[in-house]
């Protein structure tokens, strides 16, 4: 099974992770979920809000690229970056991934409380 490498996150994980056995055909924004990284997904996974944005820093090119309505997406996120992927639509494949979870989102939810 491919491994996913997280990078330090000063909230979810500060020591960083290494989750050996992800499945493939699993989404990484689930894979990390399941290994009590929370990572935020205020759209319940349905590709409607940028909060599981990521950045795959190695790895990425094993990923399905990513569709329109995630490219439009993406566009709204905080950081966006060349390597930016909404980790509830990047579904792991064969291959090693290093991923960073970026230090902000854009959490409409919480911004209209």
């Amino acid at each position: 099974m491919p491994r996913i490498i997280v990078l330090p996150h000063a909230d979810l994980c500060p020591e960083g992770a290494v989750i050996d056995d992800a499945p493939a055909g699993q989404s990484i924004c689930e894979t990390l979920l399941a290994h009590d990284i929370e990572i935020e997904h205020a759209c319940e996974m349905s590709c409607a809000c940028t909060t599981c944005h990521v950045i795959v820093r190695e790895g990425g090119d094993s990923l399905a690229e990513a569709d329109e309505l995630e490219e439009d997406m993406l566009d709204k996120a905080w950081g966006l970056e060349p390597q930016s992927r909404l980790s509830c639509q990047a579904l792991v494949t064969d291959q090693d991934l290093v991923v960073e979870i970026p230090r902000y989102t854009i959490n409409l939810a919480r911004e209209h409380h």
